[in-house]
């Protein structure tokens, strides 16, 4: 019986999809991963066709990078529709799949978009990342942008911040957890507002439960309608929330349908992320 067609590049690539932020399968944010053996991506387009096919929230791709180099790893994170410059879930993603493969251990270091990102497993299968921290800048809640934003969510907003400068996000702060889970934002009209995306958060109405917070994320304008766990967001949550509760070291909770915990540490203008990763489904790409 003939074998698997080989692909473009000599052979089949191995794809697969870890969930991320969660320590169970079907939970948490699945993103595919795709480890190349060579030292160059391949061309924009065809990392754009891959994650179309794929058709998660990010597909990541990574490629081994020589000795000396300011990182050990490049990686890039491309949504169905458009490269990303900052992702965290599929950062974790990759660092699961290096880590279960024994392609690296300990803490690896990715050139991106965003810098130099690093990644470190620890003894519990907890892996965390260290992000820049996000900048915020309180908007008016009457002007264009935020308006037509808070309109398009449908919820009355307390607080809205920019976020950047490696994300283009709004964080939307509403009166409390009931309002984050009750939310049904006009997707439509959330893609015409203009950033990338949008977080939705309120603190933890019982902190007893595990989290400090709670929060949902929207980027219809990236092809994503819902996010399930958004690592890149928590760059943005973990300052606003350190500043309001007086504390650098929180959990977030993403209040998604799948559902999420982001542990977070603020480092100053370096933001920690830990979570777990599960690999649910591994294959080989051949066209």
């Amino acid at each position: 019986m003939a074998g698997a067609p080989a692909g473009p590049y000599g052979h089949p690539m191995r794809i697969r999809i870890v969930d991320a932020f969660t320590d169970r399968p079907f939970a948490g944010n699945p993103a595919g991963v795709v480890l190349l053996d060579t030292n160059a991506f391949p061309e924009d387009d065809r990392l754009q066709r891959i994650a179309a096919e794929v058709n998660l929230s990010e597909t990541a791709f990574a490629h081994p990078l020589p000795e000396g180099a300011e990182a050990d790893w490049a990686l890039r994170w491309f949504t169905p529709v458009t490269e990303a410059r900052m992702c965290g879930h599929a950062t974790l993603a990759t660092a699961h799949v290096l880590g279960t493969t024994g392609a690296a251990t300990g803490t690896v270091r990715f050139a991106t978009l965003s810098g130099v990102l690093s990644a470190t497993a620890g003894d519990s299968g907890m892996i965390t990342l260290d992000f820049p921290t996000a900048r915020l800048t309180a908007l008016d809640v009457a002007q264009d942008a935020a308006g037509a934003v808070v309109g398009a969510l449908g919820a009355e907003a307390r607080s809205v911040h920019q976020a950047g400068p490696y994300i283009d996000y709004l964080v939307v702060e509403v009166a409390d957890e009931s309002a984050v889970h009750r939310l049904a934002p006009d997707l439509t009209a959330l893609a015409r507002s203009g950033p990338r995306g949008c977080a939705v958060t309120a603190a933890a109405e019982d902190p007893a439960r595990g989290y400090d917070f709670v929060s949902r994320f929207f980027a219809p304008a990236c092809g994503i309608g819902e996010d399930p766990v958004t690592g890149s967001a928590h760059t943005a949550l973990a300052p606003f929330w350190s500043a309001r509760l007086g504390r650098d070291e929180l959990t977030g909770l993403q209040a998604s349908a799948r559902g999420g915990l982001v542990r977070t540490a603020l480092r100053g203008d370096r933001t920690l992320l830990t979570g777990a990763a599960v690999t649910v489904i591994e294959g080989e790409l051949l066209a």
